[in-house]
């Protein structure tokens, strides 16, 4: 996969004037640091396919990890070449593959998550199942560990209490850390920063900071990562596909307990 990265970086915080209210209701000046919000346009074989509202960092990490997770791509071998424009707006993505069903014409969609990213279309989707995820022995230190590194707060969310963070570990060490204004972009670069580094993802925990809707869990079951932790909490159907998918799914994980919602190998013992 060639990497043409025009993009040299911006600023992913910027400083806003504020005023600080007390109950009693005075105010006083303040300044404050704020998240930049950044929207990228991405088009896969010259089709308008994807807008990511995130924040600008590791950007070529959340295409391809976006195109992994949606099932557009089923490796990164399938990625010809990845362009990014000098102001981050616009990726093009050429897949190798003749990959594409323009029948999919239909609506604009929109996922559950809240940083207004769009679908424009399931042109490189398809509609068969994802795989089983393969279940892995793991070890329930793996899962405090993560929860420990949270705990002790990432730099950006330090700095802006403003940021979903996500972690990938193997093997109870810890590999990536990706931050970024939505759960779904945290995840997709920490997938991305994976597969771009050959990382096996069929060994990893990821470890995110939000709640998991069906479309995140989906994520990690469509890349086949065989544990999801989070310190948030899951929904009654994403419990059912990981129980129908084989996902060990463990959450509301602090440095000092968590929630065991699926364990298919039965590693944490009752």
């Amino acid at each position: 996969m060639r990497v043409i990265d025009r993009y040299r970086g911006g600023e992913v915080v910027a400083e806003s004037s504020a005023a600080l209210l007390r109950p009693d209701g005075r105010a006083t000046a303040a300044e404050r640091v704020v998240l930049v919000e950044h929207a990228l346009d991405v088009a896969v074989n010259t089709v308008p396919t994807l807008r990511l509202v995130c924040t600008p960092a590791h950007l070529t990490d959340l295409v391809i990890g976006r195109l992994y997770t949606e099932g557009i791509i089923a490796g990164i071998d399938e990625v010809d070449e990845v362009y990014l424009c000098e102001q981050g707006t616009r990726a093009r993505v050429t897949l190798g593959c003749c990959r594409g069903d323009f029948s999919r014409r239909g609506v604009e969609t929109v996922p559950s998550c809240c940083t207004g990213n769009r679908v424009y279309n399931r042109y490189f989707t398809t509609d068969a199942p994802p795989r089983p995820v393969e279940p892995i022995e793991w070890n329930p230190s793996w899962v405090f560990g993560a929860a420990r590194v949270f705990a002790d707060d990432s730099p950006l969310h330090r700095a802006t209490t403003g940021t979903h963070s996500c972690y990938l570990m193997v093997g109870g060490d810890l590999l990536v850390c990706r931050e970024d204004l939505g759960r779904h972009n945290a995840f997709d670069k920490v997938v991305g920063a994976a597969l771009r580094q050959e990382i096996d993802l069929r060994q990893a925990l990821v470890f995110s900071s939000g709640r998991l809707p069906v479309d995140m869990v989906m994520k990690a079951i469509r890349a086949g990562i065989p544990l999801l932790a989070t310190k948030a909490v899951p929904t009654d159907e994403t419990v059912r596909l990981a129980r129908e998918f084989g996902l060990t799914l463990v959450c509301q994980a602090r440095p000092d307990s968590a929630v065991v919602y699926h364990d298919p190998l039965g590693c944490a013992a009752v």
